[in-house]
């Protein structure tokens, strides 16, 4: 049976590189994430089958109630909200993984040495995930401050930890029996998730999303390696892979140490010094119906999408905007920037939800260049990712972070409801160029006026 199973496993294995390969690209995600499902429910089925005496009703209450849990998720979760799903979605997979290598330690009988350093590596991994994610969904969701929280010799605590993890790890190794060693490792695991996230500014909970993701494959390969179960292990080790090579493309993206990143000093190395906010900058407030002038003299527009539009609804307002300035002749483009909303890829799906075409999405360094003959960008909430301080303001947060070349168009529309700073919180200096002007409201009801406006002419 064993066999079988093993067979079943490498067919999983196949259908998740293919749904990873597909998930690359807005277009196929939805096959990809498609493919990945059916991927994990055979490799579930799998073992199921393979343990043989298993209490499948108590299973079957378990996966009914899983199901009844991801479902109201699923349809009840904004999109807007959608990062902080997937940060309390690793916490759920690494808590999950601790609760299982804790649930084999505390069984009777003989453990090995092999087993017992797994079971500590998984519930060490895995609590550090579940706190560290709760942490990440507290700064998103507004329960935890957004800007980095330091102390004095928070480094120093961080290396105490790590060093303490380490010597009691390898006593409990050494003397299972000492039940205080496994509450060590517990407690210490579930201090340094707290610890290694809440030095990390909100500018920078993309990458660490990313991050606790890979955390939550490792964690689960690490519990693959407990029950010897080899769907367990493949699966977290693409997960902990992937998620570590992605973190570091945003780290590259961002202009982030991955080092840094890893050890909780993001937001440390380059704390402001307040000299970005402390700026005065006059804006110029135009009306719909003045821009809407603007876009009908211009020949090639690019949009700009940020969270702002997604806090508003706002993708099929745009859409519609887009198709009106495409009949009349004019290009048009979308430019997304890696880290545009709370997470990766947060406006590619924003956009293809309103059936927006895969065409027209740009990436930054696709997008860059066709600022300098852009007639119009129009800035639709987003803060942050166009803000030329990254530039060259050593004191800002955001310093050394590419962005989105929004400034060398001829003319910069920006919709925002106010004059908030966004999720770094620094003003950004792009609201006060000469040749940028902000139409203020909600993204949603300026985009349905300036339709009409355009509609008027």
């Amino acid at each position: 049976m064993e066999k079988f199973a093993n067979i079943f496993y490498v067919l999983a294995s196949v259908l998740f590189i293919l749904g990873i390969k597909k998930l690359s690209h807005p277009k196929t995600a939805r096959n990809g994430n498609f493919l990945a499902a059916v991927g994990m429910f055979i490799a579930i089925v799998a073992t199921l089958v393979s343990y043989g005496k298993i209490d499948f009703q108590l299973i079957a209450t378990g996966m009914i109630i899983g199901a009844i849990i991801g479902a109201t998720f699923a349809i009840k979760v904004e999109m807007t909200q959608m990062p902080q799903m997937v940060a309390i979605f690793n916490g759920f997979g690494g808590g999950a993984s601790a609760l299982v290598a804790a649930a084999e330690f505390l069984k009777t009988g003989e453990i090995t040495t092999f087993t017992l350093g797994t079971i500590v590596l998984s519930v060490f991994v895995g609590t550090l995930t579940f706190t560290g994610s709760f942490i990440a969904f507290g700064k998103l969701q507004g329960f935890v401050s957004g800007q980095p929280v330091v102390f004095p010799g928070q480094q120093m605590i961080n290396a105490i930890f790590a060093i303490g993890m380490l010597g009691i790890g390898y006593m409990l190794v050494q003397s299972p029996s000492e039940m205080n060693f496994f509450y060590a490792v517990v407690v210490i695991s579930a201090m340094m998730g707290i610890t290694l996230t809440i030095p990390i500014g909100g500018a920078d909970m993309p990458v660490v999303i990313s991050l606790l993701n890979s955390y939550s494959g490792i964690a689960a390969a690490a519990t693959g390696f407990v029950l010897m179960n080899n769907g367990l292990i493949i699966a977290g080790a693409l997960v902990g892979a992937s998620g570590m090579i992605l973190t570091n493309i945003m780290c590259k993206g961002m202009n982030r140490s991955l080092t840094n990143v890893i050890f909780g000093a993001v937001g440390l190395k380059k704390e402001s010094t307040g000299e970005g906010t402390a700026k005065q900058i006059t804006v110029k407030s135009y009306s719909t119906e003045e821009a809407a002038m603007i876009f009908d003299s211009a020949e090639k527009v690019i949009i700009v999408p940020g969270y702002g539009l997604a806090v508003a609804q706002a993708q099929h307002a745009v859409r519609e905007v887009a198709e009106f300035l495409e009949s009349k002749g004019k290009e048009v483009l979308y430019a997304i920037h890696p880290v545009a909303g709370r997470m990766p890829g947060h406006m590619n799906v924003l956009l293809a939800e309103a059936n927006i075409p895969y065409e027209q999405l740009k990436d930054l360094d696709e997008i860059n260049p066709e600022f300098e003959d852009c007639d119009v960008a129009l800035v639709l909430g987003a803060n942050d990712v166009v803000n030329p301080a990254a530039r060259h303001d050593t004191s800002s947060p955001i310093y050394g972070m590419p962005i989105l070349d929004v400034d060398k168009s001829r003319t910069v529309i920006i919709n925002k409801r106010t004059m908030n700073t966004g999720f770094a919180g620094i003003q950004n200096e792009l609201f006060g160029f000469d040749n940028s002007i902000m139409v203020f409201g909600d993204a949603k009801d300026m985009l349905q006026q300036l339709l009409k406006d355009l509609k008027e002419l």
